[in-house]
């Protein structure tokens, strides 16, 4: 039991760092506040939640795996590495689409 709780205390001060330092990361969060309150105002049916929930999590999870691959090239490749910028511009390419997308399955569902 006390392995496991160990392995949770770090998930949230995982949770704790991208708060506190990404800012990305709180503007998907209150974007996903305002869309899930949005969605009780609307009483959306089960399926409608559970797509909206798994959206959420999806863009929030590839908010911190881009963070900590940034981190990890940061370290590894100093800025003077040719990779450091392209590495990271795909990052956030791949959370732009996601999030691209979650826009588009957004306005599908509440309009």
């Amino acid at each position: 039991m006390a392995v496991w709780w160990k392995s949770f205390k770090h998930a949230w001060q995982g949770l704790k760092i991208v708060i506190r330092s990404e800012h990305n990361f709180r503007l998907h969060l209150l974007a996903a506040v305002l869309i899930l309150l949005l969605a009780y105002w609307r009483d959306l049916s089960q399926s409608l939640w559970i797509a909206l929930l798994l959206i959420i999590a999806l863009i929030l999870a590839l908010e911190i795996f881009n963070s900590a691959i940034e981190r990890l090239v940061d370290m590894l490749a100093p800025k003077t590495h040719g990779y450091t910028k392209e590495i990271k511009d795909l990052l956030a390419g791949m959370v732009l689409l996601v999030a691209f997308f979650a826009v588009v399955i957004g306005l599908i569902i509440f309009i």
